[in-house]
């Protein structure tokens, strides 16, 4: 397991060094949108702990990009260019994964868009529909296409965001999108129970925000602190339909 000691320290480049568990040994897990930022770290997290990964962004120069990097690490991925608003690149993200590992057994939907920082009530109406379309709709869509593969013992994680429970005047459109992916997950865990779990990680969004531990969040403290890929592991294999919030103790009711 890994030992954090001081979490202003945490960072990949020390898990690489310290992971001795291999939670995903033999497993496969798809994370959209992840050519950089959450997504990039937690498929890292994931594969420096054995499973094989499937990267996806929008664009093929950001999808070699990413395997490269990933690559440069002794770590072998599959890129695949999926705009999550496309059907036909959906199913190809899922045959894809499926033509090339024979299963899929970790789906993590992180794609997501944050529109113009417009207030609600000013926000015309086609700016409201591109972030439930990327945001809620699409990780549905997504996960229809998955789902005939997944098995028992299979993990779902939405990346929602503190955002999901402290919606900011200016970006009101988006957190209202990642409070829907907290009910999204309750329906899904009740739906796809017993042999698939579905979980949520919420991560801060306010980098100069003060928090509890005097420490700001960062993208590789969610994958380093093991969020995702704890959620994704057998160790939670008694969680589901549970949000694990990773914001240094802002506060995050609804």
């Amino acid at each position: 397991m890994i030992e954090i000691t001081n979490p202003k320290l945490w960072n990949l480049g020390e898990i690489e060094s310290k992971v001795s568990a291999r939670r995903f040994e033999g497993k496969v897990a798809i994370v959209t949108a992840s050519t950089q930022g959450i997504g990039f770290a937690i498929a890292e997290c994931l594969a420096l702990e054995g499973a094989s990964v499937v990267i996806s962004s929008r664009k093929q120069e950001n999808v070699d990009e990413a395997v490269e990097k990933l690559k440069a690490k002794g770590i072998q991925a599959l890129g695949v260019v999926c705009h999550v608003s496309n059907a036909q690149q959906r199913k190809n993200l899922i045959n894809r994964t499926v033509e090339q590992y024979g299963k899929l057994d970790v789906f993590v939907s992180n794609a997501a868009v944050n529109p113009f920082k417009i207030p609600l009530l000013q926000t015309e109406e086609s700016v409201l529909d591109k972030p439930w379309e990327t945001n809620v709709k699409s990780s549905v869509l997504l996960l229809q296409d998955a789902a005939p593969y997944l098995q028992k013992g299979s993990l779902v994680l939405f990346i929602s965001s503190l955002a999901g429970f402290q919606p900011l005047p200016t970006m009101a459109v988006y957190g209202v999108t990642k409070t829907a992916l907290l009910g999204l997950t309750k329906a899904l865990a009740a739906e796809m129970a017993p042999n698939v779990r579905v979980n949520c990680v919420a991560p801060s969004f306010m980098p100069t925000r003060p928090v509890l531990l005097h420490t700001l969040g960062t993208v590789d403290e969610i994958a380093a602190a093991a969020a995702a890929a704890f959620l994704a592991s057998d160790d939670a294999s008694y969680i589901t339909g549970e949000t694990l919030i990773i914001a240094g103790g802002t506060s995050s009711r609804l």
